[in-house]
């Protein structure tokens, strides 16, 4: 199931991806929780009986009449992970940069999460705006203490992301969290899909184009941490909440080691096999 939010006639709604349309959860189940992030908490119980309601409703609204929001916009957490595709490690090593030796977590700021086709901003005080495709994971059940062979069990669904990066403040601190938090520089998209719909999320095609010119492609077997490692090591923490982002790395050939940042006008592409695309466009960050 792909759960989607959008605006509608001025409405705000959440709803299912039926090919080329969209059905109103509303429509569905009276019911049902009015936040994506809530109905992965209800579980799978609610979302199979949500799955039979679609079988047999006929109120869908074509998917070109209606504009595709990022549907998690309320997260209480947005973690990324760092350096964790092998040909990304060993691009950043060529550049001077160590290869950490545990996994390397930073937060993204919820407040740059947006929407998987809105405009992404340059900042006034940034010139080294790059781009990262990542495959993003959406928690669905509340967690602690996970270990790696039960990880899969907690996870709601997956997404497509782009952990846009202000590279001179990402430097600034160690934490990184500065250059990866700028307004609008976290688009998520274009909907969930259900972790009951991909078999093996570490068998999927990740590609990054800007203006059509192919910049990222990999496979998302190339990470160094799993999912399932990924989880267990977060959850040793912190509670994780239905609704928390996980962005799962970036492969090589980001802008920085291209000498490529992105520029106003530059439009950036991610496409993830059978999890969608999401496409943004470089936008002067307004006054």
């Amino acid at each position: 199931m792909k759960l989607a939010r959008y605006t509608y006639q001025g409405e705000t709604r959440i709803g299912v991806i039926r090919a080329d349309s969209v059905v109103a959860i509303a429509h569905l189940d009276a019911a049902a929780p009015a936040t994506i992030r809530e109905l992965l908490a209800g579980g799978q119980a609610l979302l199979n009986r949500l799955d039979l309601a679609l079988e047999q409703s006929s109120a869908a609204v074509p998917l070109k009449d209606v504009r595709l929001l990022a549907p998690i916009p309320d997260a209480q957490k947005y973690l990324a992970i760092g350096m964790n595709y092998h040909d990304h490690a060993e691009e950043a090593a060529r550049a001077g940069i160590a290869i950490p030796k545990n996994q390397l977590w930073f937060n993204k700021q919820v407040s740059c999460i947006t929407g998987p086709y809105d405009p992404i901003y340059k900042p006034r005080v940034e010139d080294k705006m790059d781009y990262e495709a990542e495959m993003g994971v959406v928690i669905g059940k509340r967690c602690r203490y996970v270990s790696e062979e039960d990880a899969r069990s907690v996870v709601g669904g997956y997404f497509v992301a782009n952990d846009v990066t202000g590279r001179s403040w990402q430097f600034q601190s160690p934490t990184f969290t500065l250059g990866k938090s700028f307004d609008s520089h976290g688009p998520i998209g274009p909907w969930i899909t259900t972790a009951d719909e991909i078999a093996d999320p570490h068998a999927l095609d990740m590609k990054l184009w800007v203006n059509g010119e192919l910049r990222q492609q990999a496979s998302t077997g190339g990470m160094i941490y799993n999912i399932w490692q990924q989880i267990h090591h977060l959850s040793q923490v912190m509670t994780l909440e239905p609704g928390d982002l996980i962005a799962t790395g970036t492969c090589a050939n980001v802008g920085i080691a291209l000498g490529k940042f992105l520029q106003p006008g530059d439009v950036v592409r991610v496409e993830i096999d059978k999890l969608g695309h999401i496409e943004n466009t470089v936008a002067v960050e307004p006054a």
